[in-house]
């Protein structure tokens, strides 16, 4: 039996490494820290220049994406056996990695993380600090409890931009509605994966809504959230400026109607997980979507 050469295995662990960390998702996290921060909350005066090169907005980014990477570490490390039900070609390559490695990774990650927010601030070391601690307990306990579980997550998922928010000190009802659509967004996709996860769950002794309640009624609960995240877009395009994005915003609407009719039609993990990348691709396309707020500051702050 052929052996894999030593370079070919560094290379695997590195694979194996950026998906325990879903470096994937940390890349999309980041760019939209970055174009919050250079579209919506910058103050006008600066340029796109100014924040791609502030040192405490870099490093504030950087405590996020590392405590995110620590936080994807630990979850993957209490979730091991459920994954391997849920998802065994994943689960599969990040065990090519060992668990103690993850660890040893884990805890770097998280110094790294509280070194890098104490060049901003004795403030940003506690708030990271306290971020890293909620992603810990989530992972640990949380996560099994009932709804709090899915609520917890879906907070700790906007706690970065909340740090972006604080950096700039910027916070209007604008950004709040922003807020509650990405939270209620990510709120969904959590109920969707609960779905899409239930033999796993159910096995595990995860207190899920469907491990408990059925299908029938978290469909339901899903239903009337879909529902609820309707409400700060129709708010946004109806009573605030946001441009263009308003476009967006008419897209995300018309996608949750559809995502509403077909949750009823879906009967298995893989309509669940069609659901699941619906959500993931609103979720991103509001990323880009940012750019949509004003066109001409667009070509005003790059040039």
């Amino acid at each position: 039996m052929a052996t894999r050469s030593p370079r070919k295995m560094a290379v695997l662990k590195l694979l194996s490494l950026f998906s325990v960390i879903r470096g994937y998702n940390i890349l999309v996290i980041t760019l939209a820290q970055y174009l919050a921060s250079i579209f919506i909350l910058a103050p006008d005066y600066l340029t796109v220049k100014d924040v791609l090169l502030d040192p405490y907005l870099f490093m504030i980014v950087t405590a996020s994406a590392l405590a995110i990477a620590g936080g994807y570490i630990i979850n993957n490390f209490y979730d091991a056996e459920k994954d391997i039900i849920n998802k065994p070609l994943k689960s599969k390559i990040d065990r090519l990695v060992k668990q103690n490695t993850q660890l040893s990774v884990y805890f770097l990650f998280n110094f790294m993380s509280i070194f890098a927010a104490s060049y901003v601030s004795f403030r940003s070391v506690v708030f990271f600090s306290l971020f890293i601690f909620w992603i810990w307990l989530y992972s640990h306990r949380l996560k099994k409890v009932i709804v709090v579980g899915n609520m917890i997550s879906a907070t700790l998922s906007i706690i970065p931009f909340f740090a972006v928010f604080v950096h700039y000190n910027h916070f209007d009802s604008a950004i709040f509605l922003h807020a509650t659509f990405l939270f209620l967004l990510i709120l969904l996709r959590e109920f969707v994966k609960d779905l899409e996860n239930l033999t796993g769950d159910l096995l595990n002794d995860y207190k899920t809504i469907p491990v408990k309640y059925g299908e029938r009624t978290s469909k339901f609960i899903i239903s009337i959230t879909t529902i609820l995240t309707l409400l700060p877009s129709t708010l946004l395009i109806t009573f605030y400026n946001i441009g263009k994005m308003e476009y967006y915003f008419y897209f995300a609407m018309v996608m949750l109607i559809l995502f509403m009719l077909y949750l009823w039609k879906a009967k298995d993990k893989r309509g669940y997980l069609l659901l699941h990348n619906i959500l993931k691709f609103i979720i991103v396309s509001g990323v880009f979507s940012i750019l949509l707020i004003d066109t001409s500051l667009v070509i005003n702050r790059i040039f």
